[in-house]
């Protein structure tokens, strides 16, 4: 293959180092990579031709071999309260079309992003739509950080730095620690004040429990972590969240409590996902109570959102309250998640997207190749 039919390369999936190394690949001086990051993630632009104060021999060379490419929008669907949700290509399979899902949900003095970091999941949480879609593959770097970078483009950011995205969560598509090559520089990207400049406690990462990744996490970064954790003991959790038979409740929990030590936290939440008559009862809120008793952290419940084919029924408002109260009676803090973008399937576990030539596993030997990609 010719230089000139090589593939591009997506400055969207390069670090401020990895972007300074490329430049000075193409005989250029350090600094015309920070030059770069500022039309990218302060600017919001995409055109090299644009970028006015870099040589217009470096602009043409950029067109030839870089590209600033966000994920590709399929469809845009609006809430009625505000939430908005992207359906974005990722790629085909078989010739047919993969795609993933970003939800906005918009908040006084705050805009939320939920972000996809695979094709579909693996993990195959009883209670979860994009599970049952099976998995793909995983996101590339440029495609994690892409559904941040276009949402802001598309909700108006500004030429001189204004952000429509002030929180971006990886709740979306996918486990974020099983696709952890890619994930940990779009996680440097978001926090690096070069490019996206968010606050850690405004980047989140949920993970359902891969305690390797955790740790390793620990040492890597440093962002705010939800554990989706939906059940107080092993043998439910066994049924709800497959990978708990892997690295069960007291193991996952050692790894959350290094994790907080390590970057001086201030809590971790976890998320439990309210199913009626299945983990919402009384027993089941002092379980919880006795198993966080005495740490940082906080309990985000969830009213289920359904999906077509799912067995579970919503918790009643009467069993979340009752729920919340015990908790916060016994010092853990509880609260409820507003469910938004319901009338759109934007809500929490709701997510499907498009996801063909897939494996759906129930922690077979695929899933174990998919979480050993570090």
């Amino acid at each position: 293959m010719s230089a000139a039919a090589a593939p591009r390369t997506n400055l969207l999936g390069l670090t401020p180092a990895e972007l300074e190394a490329f430049v000075v690949a193409l005989g250029e001086k350090p600094y015309r990579a920070r030059q770069l990051l500022v039309w990218i993630y302060k600017r919001w632009v995409s055109d090299f031709e644009a970028m006015t104060d870099l040589g217009k021999d470096l602009r043409r060379r950029l067109a030839e071999v870089a590209e600033v490419r966000p994920p590709e929008v399929v469809s845009e669907h609006a809430s009625a309260d505000g939430t908005r949700k992207w359906l974005l290509r990722a790629g085909r399979s078989d010739g047919r079309e993969q795609a993933i899902e970003a939800v906005f949900i918009p908040e006084v003095g705050r805009g939320t992003l939920c972000i996809s970091s695979q094709v579909g999941c693996a993990l195959d949480c009883a209670f979860c739509s994009t599970g049952a879609q099976g998995f793909n593959r995983n996101l590339e770097a440029a495609e994690i950080v892409g559904q941040v970078w276009l949402a802001n483009r598309l909700l108006g950011a500004g030429p001189a730095g204004e952000r429509a995205v002030t929180n971006v969560v990886l709740m979306g598509m996918g486990e974020p620690l099983a696709n952890y090559r890619a994930v940990l520089p779009a996680l440097q990207l978001f926090l690096d004040d070069r490019a996206f400049d968010l606050s850690r406690r405004r980047v989140t990462l949920s993970t359902s429990g891969l305690v390797p990744q955790i740790y390793r996490l620990a040492e890597d970064t440093n962002v705010a972590l939800a554990v989706s954790l939906h059940a107080p003991n092993d043998a439910l959790r066994n049924e709800l969240v497959p990978i708990n038979r892997r690295h069960p409740i007291a193991e996952l929990l050692a790894a959350c409590w290094h994790y907080l030590d390590a970057q001086n936290g201030r809590s971790i939440t976890f998320e439990y996902v309210m199913l009626d008559g299945v983990n919402d009862r009384p027993e089941h809120a002092r379980e919880l109570a006795q198993l966080l008793a005495g740490h940082d952290a906080k309990v985000n419940l969830i009213p289920f959102n359904p999906f077509a084919g799912n067995r579970f029924r919503r918790s009643s408002a009467e069993a979340v309250t009752a729920f919340r109260d015990y908790l916060n009676s016994r010092g853990v803090t509880a609260t409820v998640r507003r469910t938004r973008g319901d009338d759109i399937d934007a809500a929490c576990g709701q997510l499907a997207g498009r996801v063909h030539d897939r494996t759906t596993v129930r922690l077979g030997q695929k899933m174990v190749a998919v979480e050993v990609q570090t």
